[in-house]
């Protein structure tokens, strides 16, 4: 509201009396109107503006718009007000004849409001308000400026208003005054009612709360300052930048201000010249946040606009910012130091040698330099990183160009690499002269030529350290080759002993403030350079020897090792045997450390560093070294064996075990192709094969490590499913079998004994259980007993776990051999089993339940499983007796097994027992076969348990296995006997009975289904038990499939006439269809093709497009997957062989691409559509000749003759599809389809096809590359490429003359030359290698001079 108004308001409330009513309707008014001017047009407007930069919305009154305009008097052109609120001083300088009258607001309820203004005094024409972003606002064309801001802002626009203003423009700031400008006129007053002195004001208007401040720009230009005005210009730039950068970081700073903040930046770096500017902010400013974005600036001139700048601006930044590092790189934090040497090292990428000739030469110096040794090794190593592995804003010509310059310094780096690591370690070490032992002998001692380093200061190893980063790189890319010195090699070993060193208690050297100062002097990869002579501490020494042992690694990985290489690699592995012998020595320095104790205090990184290093050796360079004599291999697995057993970690534990293993398989494949030195091989490492077992056995047993197996975790899972112990315990028994493999007699020798012994304590319980009228008691009590028992029942389980991963090392070829082991082995688990299920210890009371119980059941489980992996070795036994006329062992085995899983089977039973017992007896049934085991009593009770008691239903995992189990028992053949004997009419009979009793309630299903969640239950229920059963069976004879759908099919009957009742019921659905995929993938042949039909039909009927619309639009619910479902049953269709099901082929077609694909085409729906591609892909796989017809005949001829096609239009609709699938971002359903073009072009000549050929070929070919341009799917590049030459093979001729112009011509963003260029260096090469070469160099380069192009000025002509 204006104060004129204000006031007339207020006269004619002082001359009327108000009531009570009146003055609450007052109050409740003036509460109501100013909530809504906040919320509607306040409120907006402050929630984008931090707190300190809100400016609060205060109209302008008639005095101050009249300020504004005597101080525009006499003026006309455009006119601008910044910060405009409701417009109102637009309004009046449009009607004084100002035009344009703009007005720039944030507020979009302002806005609105000012053009409602605009509108009421007919000047809605005349005026224009406007909420655009400030900054990218151009201003040149506007005389007159008003200006409303915060002051932070102030003091960025100066520079934008100095820079687009005309020189006779005036600049018009209210309340808040520009703060480096002297004002050239004041009207009005403060808002303290006081005069303004100083300042030229003229008028006091004591009314005015907000003072309006004129300046024209050319006062502004001549500031009473000692500075030049670019310098005033650079040093105000500054001050504003540091301040925008310090709010930009600032906590209370809202995201829209930092994007707006952002922008500003952005918009800064992009003006040509920024990097002027930012360099003068290098220089003088401290901020870290300012100098970040200075050096981001010339980042991204060089890498991004390089070839756009100007000549003699290159030569200015390669000759300024070396300068500028060189003389502040010891005032610079770390990093920024660190981004200065990366843009130093992006231009040299750049202009090396050509026009940065000294680039690298510079960069040597500077490493022969003894002050600045530490810049120098930082510029070395970035050098490595960036010009070896540059991104693509370089052609590839370039690249080749920049490594093989590289290469050519290699020598020369790594003897002042080799000279500064020799030159340390001499100066601080001092010899010993104590002769070593030999390699080959027990002892362990000193290096040859051994030195014991008396102490490292600071300064030398922060360049040691920075030495070694830079071998590491560099190791990483070069070549094995005679570079790589001896001397080179022994000094990084010298340094990687500094990891083997033990900590020295002593007292820490004090800093410069007198404090004793624990951190490391080797900070940040050598920030500080620590007080001359100062000394570093243990993890500075581990650090040295962490970065040494990365050099090494990096020299193991390479596989490729030349000739002359090879002694080096010898000496390497020589060396690392001292090194291991150091980490093993319990007796060096003092007696008091053991090896573990050794290894646990050493620095963790060293050795993680170390085992990395010795599964390397093993696994790449193993084959190499076994054979030379120069190398003790036994030895040295009798060191790994003590460092691997010593590890203070279970991780570090495991780790060495994979390096077990990966020695344990090589060493089985050299005896596989080796037979005939197989005992002279296993005589040299039986002994320690032999120790390895015994001593994995032990760690896996808790009555021997208990507190250290107590620690890892035994609930939480991993990504793989499986607990921490899981793991542990997985792992060693997989040693375990991989010696079992090599060295099954000792093996077992080793093994049995061992369960022996806590077989004998499980065995021995029963003594233990006291029987009362109400319940059984186990009668041990004692704690100690109590924890002796756990750890016995935990080495049991484990030991059976054991036995069960060793029962494939029982069978096939050894049977006969280790039948006797294997005997034992059954014939014990049989025991064991059949005496827990008799004393039923699960069902006992105990001390410590919530301990033992889970114990003794786990033991129980674990011997039922142990069983089960014998399953085989039983069905080999069953074949070798039925040669035999004595059966009686497998028999009493067999009913044993049985009496012992039976009772098992009961819902009163654990389930982790229950669905155990069930597993077997699935085994038994399955894999075993016997004739006789259907007619056990045991057995019977389970049938009876299945069809007769419907009161004590098992949980539907055990129900499942169990039905499975009795249906296979009836279904599948016995071994080793004839047709004739197999009992197939009276099998057939009772598994129709069982079948029936099974869907008695299936059957009874109401129709329509009513409402009753038991319906459905039922539903759901037999459909997964008779799934399961047709599962079962897929693979088998003829006959048993037969007979298995004589049992179903009154169910499959039933099945389909409930499908449409339950079609909108999703879940219910699902199970329907997964039962019918089940059905077609293992009986479509017995079903017949007439019902066959009728399923399909009844499918295809119910699936409309408004159901498949909206079952698939929900994404990842049960209605997408009953799609998911039906096209997989498509498939299975689509798949049958001969002309069965060809008819059906245009209906499946239709629905695929005219109902399915039209909705999943723009969506993500990732599931449904590699469903519908793998059902088109089978369509076109399985049913080539649907639309070619071309004879054999014909093929073998290559006459040349028209080939005929048919169905053409639904062909061309299929490939588009497959075409539009590689636009999406769908990377899987990218590769999926990807593959399937393939496939058709390996098995039907796809891309030869005429139709494909002539009209398809070259698009496909035009859309892989642009997807290789655009880096989406950079995953499969090789994939891709390996399409594209088996298209451009069909024609490589027309490829390189046709294509590839007209493809270069269509590219957008080059010129004529650089298309030229692009098309000579792909060479018409027709092999693969070269052909993706081509490939790469093309993409590769067109992108780089994408880059260029786009970086040019406009107008620049390109030469």
């Amino acid at each position: 509201m204006e104060d004129d108004a204000l006031e007339d308001t207020l006269a004619q409330f002082k001359e009327k009396r108000l009531g009570g009513w009146g003055i609450l309707q007052l109050t409740a008014g003036t509460g109501l109107a100013v909530y809504a001017m906040w919320a509607g047009v306040l409120m907006p407007g402050f929630r984008r503006v931090p707190l300190k930069l809100q400016v609060p919305y205060m109209p302008a009154s008639k005095r101050q718009v009249g300020n504004v305009m005597t101080l525009l008097k006499g003026r006309s052109g455009g006119f601008a007000d910044l910060g405009s609120g409701d417009g109102r001083i637009v309004l009046e300088a449009s009607q004084q004849g100002f035009s344009p009258a703009v007005g720039y607001e944030l507020n979009p309820w302002l806005v609105r409001l000012a053009r409602f203004y605009a509108w009421r005094a007919g000047q809605y024409k005349q005026v224009s308000y406007r909420r655009e972003d400030l900054w990218k606002v151009d201003l040149s064309g506007y005389k007159n400026i008003s200006v409303f801001l915060a002051p932070s802002v102030l003091t960025l626009l100066q520079e934008k208003l100095l820079t687009e203003l005309p020189e006779d423009a005036l600049i018009v700031a209210g309340r808040f005054p520009f703060p480096n400008w002297t004002p050239c006129r004041i009207e009005g007053e403060d808002g303290e009612g006081k005069q303004r002195r100083g300042r030229g004001s003229d008028e006091e208007t004591g009314v005015s709360p907000v003072s309006t401040v004129a300046a024209d720009k050319q006062a502004a230009a001549r500031r009473a300052e000692p500075s030049t005005p670019a310098m005033a210009s650079e040093e105000t730039s500054l001050r504003a930048l540091e301040s925008l950068m310090t709010e930009f970081f600032h906590s209370c700073t809202t995201n829209d201000r930092k994007r707006e903040i952002e922008e500003l930046l952005n918009s800064f770096a992009g003006q040509p010249g920024s990097w002027r500017h930012c360099l003068y902010f290098l220089s003088n400013s401290r901020n870290e946040y300012v100098m970040m974005y200075s050096l981001t600036v010339f980042e991204n001139l060089v890498n991004k606009m390089w070839v756009g700048v100007a000549s003699e601006d290159k030569a200015e930044l390669r000759s300024c910012l070396p300068k500028l590092l060189l003389s502040q790189h010891t005032l610079l934090p770390f990093f920024i130091r660190n981004k200065l040497c990366k843009v130093i090292v992006d231009i040299g990428r750049q202009d090396w040698p050509m026009f940065y000739h000294d680039f690298f030469s510079n960069t040597l110096q500077l490493v022969q330099s003894h002050s600045l040794a530490p810049l120098g090794l930082v510029l070395l190593k970035m050098t490595s990183e960036e010009l070896v592995c540059p991104r693509e804003d370089l052609s590839v010509a370039r690249k080749e160009e920049l490594k093989k310059l590289l290469l050519e310094q290699i020598p020369t780096v790594l003897n002042l690499l080799t000279g500064i690591l020799e030159t340390v370690w001499d100066k601080h070490s001092v010899t010993v002269t104590t002769p070593p032992p030999s390699p080959t002998s027990r002892q362990t001692g000193l290096m040859v030529g051994d030195s014991t380093p008396v102490g490292l200061e600071s300064e030398s190893g922060t360049l040691c350290l920075l030495a070694l980063e830079c071998l590491a790189h560099l190791f990483s890319w070069i070549p094995l080759s005679s570079s790589i010195t001896p001397a080179l090699l022994a000094s990084i070993f010298h340094f990687a002993r500094f990891g083997c060193q033990l900590p020295v208690k002593t007292k820490p050297l004090p800093n410069s403030n007198g404090n004793s100062s624990p951190g490391s002097l080797l900070a940040n990869g050598s920030e500080g350079q620590g007080r001359t002579g100062q000394m570093i501490g243990h993890a500075d020494r581990a650090r040295l020897g962490v970065m040494a042992m990365s050099c090494i690694n990096e020299l193991m990985c390479k596989n490729c090792v030349p000739l002359d290489f090879e002694e080096f690699l010898l000496r390497m592995f020589q060396q690392t045997f001292y090194l291991l012998q150091r980490l093993t020595n319990s007796h060096s320095h003092t007696n008091t450390h053991s090896v573990k104790n050794r290894l646990q205090e050493l620095d963790e990184s060293y050795v993680e560093k170390f085992t990395d290093f010795l599964r390397l050796f093993v696994s790449v360079h193993l084959r190499r070294i076994e054979s030379n004599t120069q190398f003790p291999l036994v030895e040295f697995l009798a060191l790994l064996f003590k460092y691997t057993f010593n590890q203070p970690t279970h991780e570090g534990y495991l780790a060495c075990l994979d390096i077990w293993s990966i020695f344990l398989d090589y060493l089985t494949t050299k005896i596989r192709s080796r037979l005939a030195d197989r005992d002279s091989v296993l005589n040299r490492y039986k002994d320690a094969l032999v120790l390895l077992l015994r001593e994995v056995l032990n760690r896996i047993q808790f009555r021997l490590n208990q507190s250290q197996l107590e620690e890892l975790d035994d609930e939480t899972l991993d990504d793989d499913q499986q607990t921490e112990w899981q793991r542990y315990l997985r792992q060693s028994l997989e040693v375990v079998a991989r010696v079992m493999e090599l060295l099954p007699s000792q093996t077992f020798s080793i093994l049995f004994p061992v369960l022996q012994e806590d077989l004998d304590i499980y065995l021995g319980l029963q003594q233990f259980i006291v029987t009362t009228r109400t319940n059984r008691r186990l009668n041990i009590t004692a704690e100690a007993d109590c924890r002796k028992l756990h750890c016995a029942l935990r080495d049991l389980s484990s030991l059976l776990q054991a036995v069960g991963r060793l029962a494939e090392f029982f069978t096939g070829d050894v049977f006969t051999a280790r039948f006797n082991d294997a005997l034992a082995i059954v014939q014990r688990l049989v025991e064991v089993t059949c005496y827990g299920s008799q004393i039923s210890l699960y069902d006992v009371e105990m001390a410590v339940p919530s301990v033992l119980k889970p114990d003794l059941i786990d033991v129980h489980a674990q011997s039922l499983a142990a069983l089960q992996a014998y399953s085989h070795w039983l069905a080999q036994f069953c074949s070798e007796v039925q040669r035999q006329q004595d059966q009686t062992q497998f028999v009493d085995l067999i009913t044993s097994t049985m009496a012992a899983t039976t009772p098992l089977i009961n819902a009163k039973v654990p389930e982790k027992l229950l669905v155990s017992a069930c597993h077997l007896l699935v085994s038994m049934a399955t894999t075993v076969r016997p004739v006789f085991l259907v007619s056990l009593p045991a057995v019977q009770n389970v049938f009876n348990l299945i069809t007769e008691n419907h009161n004590h239903r098992l949980p539907q995992e055990a129900h499942v296995l169990v039905c499975r189990a009795l249906s296979n028992m009836l279904l599948l053949p016995w071994p080793s006997l004839p047709e004739a004997e197999q009992q197939w009419p009276s099998r057939s009979t009772s598994h129709a009975r069982l079948v029936s009793t099974l869907t008695h309630q299936y059957r009874l299903l109401p129709r329509p289904p009513d409402h009753h969640t038991n319906s459905k239950v039922v539903l759901q229920q037999t459909l997964c038990v008779l799934r399961d059963i047709v599962d079962s069976i897929s693979g088998e004879a003829t006959k048993s499939r037969q007979i298995c759908y004589q049992s179903l099919q009154e169910s499959v009957q039933v099945t389909l006439a409930l499908f449409p009742l339950y079609i909108q019921q999703p879940d219910v659905t699902d199970e329907m269809l997964s039962f019918f995929l089940t059905l077609f993938q293992a009986l479509r042949v017995q079903m017949g093709v007439a019902f066959t039909e009728q399923i399909i039909q009844t499918f295809l009927s119910m699936f409309t497009r408004e159901q498949l619309a909206v079952s698939i639009l929900q994404e990842g619910s049960a209605g997408s997957k009953v799609v998911e479902k039906f096209l997989k049953i498509l498939q299975v269709v689509v798949q049958e062989p001969g002309q069965t099901f060809k008819p059906m082929l245009p209906s499946i077609l239709s629905l695929c691409m005219e109902q399915v694909y039209p909705i999943v085409a723009e969506r993500s729906c990732p599931d449904v559509k590699a469903e519908m591609f793998e059902l088109l892909f089978q369509i076109l796989h399985q049913n080539w000749r649907f639309f070619f017809k071309t004879s054999v005949l014909s093929s073998v001829q290559r006459s040349g003759a028209e080939e005929h096609m048919e169905n053409q239009a639904q062909f061309i609709a299929a490939m588009q599809a497959f075409g539009q699938s590689f636009l999406q971002p769908d990377i899987h359903i990218f590769k999926q389809n990807l593959r399937y073009l393939e496939i058709l072009n390996s098995k039907h000549k796809l891309y030869h096809r005429k139709l494909f050929r002539s009209s398809m070929l070259f698009h496909f070919i035009n859309v892989l590359l642009q997807v290789l341009l655009h880096k989406s799917h950079d995953l499969l590049q090789d994939d891709i490429t390996l399409a594209l030459y088996n298209m451009a093979a069909v024609d490589f001729q027309a490829f390189y003359s046709s294509f590839l112009p007209e493809f270069l011509s269509g590219c957008q963003g080059l010129d004529p030359h650089q298309r030229t260029t692009l098309a000579r260096n792909f060479t018409p090469e027709r092999d693969l290698p070269s052909f993706s070469q081509g490939v790469y160099r093309l993409v590769n380069d067109l992108r780089f001079y994408r880059l260029c192009n786009g970086s040019l000025p406009p107008g620049t002509l390109k030469l």
